[in-house]
């Protein structure tokens, strides 16, 4: 193991037991968030926002941003995952909002399997040569993951194709920029591999990912908390011209007071009844609903993607998968 910053003091306990029951209101739900990311931005010297663009994330986002501003912290980078797999409108969501709120995002990339992919006109199932690959990433996959066939196909949303496209792109970001505390917007009823989960969650061994530890602020939130949320707090108190008291959309063109989607930072997947923003590739719409008006207490989130089956997210879990 090894020493990681002294300087870093956080309860790795705090959140031990719990479940989202444990905050009842949203109120309960949003001052715990705040409470995280304030001890984060404390305790940390180069803390990270981890940023998909996808609501959970964007969630997270708007806490760091509001603990930042409030206690006068400078706003962290955001890591952003480029694993060449996203939809268009995802990346225009975050280059636009990026600007929007001033932020600094990097983008993580395994350039070694992207040069690959360019070089040989890949698309999305194409098989890659493990042996044409650099070192790093042969490493990981014949020595941390076991993987004996000669090729791997170019898919996220398998155990080879997801490790290298956003373990590896993740480990490689946080060793160039010396990264302390990565913000996460995980959530304890996400799956059952997140469910035990604490608030400051250690990542210290070395022979697995550059030591630093998960700063989750949201666990404490399900699927129906995240969107309450959004509508009632986060678009409310970010457009200006959106209802003080906050308004629930019931339709993609159902905005109140004029406002287009590109004035809201929810991105229009979610108002075409995706639930789950993963791979253009692998992720289906849910519905036909947007997400927030699709039973999300008798439907699974995350359906179709194929990372997310429990015994296969585990593993990746342990390997530094978010």
């Amino acid at each position: 193991m090894s020493d990681f910053p002294e300087y870093v003091d956080v309860d790795y306990t705090d959140g031990e037991g719990e479940t989202a029951d444990d905050y009842p209101s949203i109120e309960d739900k949003i001052e715990k968030a705040i409470e995280v990311v304030r001890i984060g931005l404390e305790e940390y010297e180069t803390p990270a926002i981890m940023w998909t663009g996808g609501k959970d994330s964007t969630l997270t986002l708007y806490f760091v941003k509001e603990v930042a501003e409030r206690y006068g912290h400078e706003l962290p980078p955001a890591v952003f995952i480029d694993h060449y797999q996203h939809f268009d409108e995802l990346l225009e969501f975050v280059e636009q909002w990026a600007d929007e709120w001033d932020l600094d995002v990097v983008y993580a990339r395994n350039d070694d399997i992207g040069a690959y992919v360019e070089e040989h006109g890949l698309t999305p199932g194409d098989d890659i040569e493990i042996d044409a690959l650099e070192e790093t990433n042969r490493h990981h996959v014949r020595n941390i993951l076991e993987y004996e066939e000669e090729t791997f196909p170019f898919l996220l949303d398998t155990y080879v194709g997801n490790h290298l496209l956003k373990t590896v792109a993740l480990n490689g970001a946080l060793e160039t920029y010396g990264i302390d505390g990565i913000i996460s917007g995980i959530r304890w009823d996400e799956q059952e591999a997140r469910a035990d989960e604490t608030f400051f969650s250690p990542r210290h061994d070395p022979e697995i990912y550059p030591p630093h530890d998960r700063i989750q602020p949201i666990l404490q939130f399900d699927e129906g908390d995240v969107w309450d949320a959004f509508w009632y707090f986060v678009v409310p108190e970010t457009v200006p011209a959106f209802p003080d008291d906050g308004y629930v959309p019931q339709s993609y063109d159902d905005l109140p007071n004029g406002l287009t989607h590109e004035e809201i930072p929810v991105s229009p997947k979610y108002f075409d009844g995706f639930r789950s923003l993963g791979s253009e590739i692998s992720t289906e719409k849910s519905d036909d609903e947007p997400a927030w008006l699709q039973d999300l207490d008798n439907t699974t989130e995350r359906a179709g993607r194929a990372q997310d089956k429990e015994d296969l997210m585990q593993r990746l879990r342990d390997l530094g998968y978010m």
